[in-house]
């Protein structure tokens, strides 16, 4: 198993921190309050992956992150590797964990959610969980520490519904901290940012079909 140490993080350029790369590989640590992709705007042209595009020519888009959601990204170098993470994604292959800071004390130590999640369109892009239409969605969750008022849980998604962490949380009564969609006025306030963060993936190596493990310490 090849795993990529904290110290590994390299600034290419400007505001672009590269965990890992190798010829099919770019592990990127995405920060808060950057796209993944560019928005329709103009305005929101700065996304990671222009960032990484500029650094890299070849670098290919796998997966995404919610703008507001900081941690690990990975990139292909060439379209073989980019097939290749792309069906692991799609086969749900790729081991993912998150930590989250979220609202209140969680009374019990680990769990599951089990809740279908739905477009909410009158209020898009929010998201709601829906039992009737909802694409089905599965995290398990685990208390890591507890501290007066919050919590901080790690998380392992086993689908890839969009915002499925924070509508799966705000389920349970435990918001986001600094959730600009889905707390409450003082979950919301009580942090300066979401406090989401992609901590780990682990997944097979193009190339040669190894596990590597990749992780993007928690800045909050």
């Amino acid at each position: 198993m090849l795993t990529a140490p904290a110290h590994s993080a390299v600034t290419v350029e400007t505001d672009l921190s590269v965990l890992h790369r190798d010829d099919d590989l770019l592990v990127l640590s995405k920060p808060s309050g950057l796209l993944s992709v560019p928005g329709k705007d103009p305005a929101l042209a700065d996304c990671l992956e222009s960032r990484a595009r500029n650094a890299f020519p070849g670098a290919l888009l796998v997966h995404r992150l919610d703008r507001d959601t900081s941690g690990i990204m990975v990139m292909a170098l060439n379209r073989k590797a980019q097939r290749h993470l792309g069906l692991q994604f799609e086969r749900r292959r790729i081991g993912k964990a998150y930590v989250a800071r979220v609202w209140g004390e969680v009374a019990n130590m680990k769990g599951c959610v089990d809740a279908p999640i739905a477009c909410d369109w009158p209020n898009r892009p929010k998201q709601m969980i829906d039992r009737d239409n909802g694409r089905p969605a599965l995290t398990q969750w685990e208390v890591m520490e507890r501290e007066p008022g919050a919590t901080r849980v790690m998380l392992r998604p086993l689908t890839g519904r969009s915002h499925q962490l924070r509508v799966h949380l705000l389920s349970l009564g435990h918001p986001v901290l600094g959730d600009n969609f889905y707390a409450h006025d003082e979950a919301l306030r009580a942090a300066d940012r979401l406090q989401l963060h992609a901590l780990e993936l682990t997944l097979r190596h193009p190339a040669d079909g190894r596990f590597c493990t990749f992780r993007d310490p928690c800045p909050f």
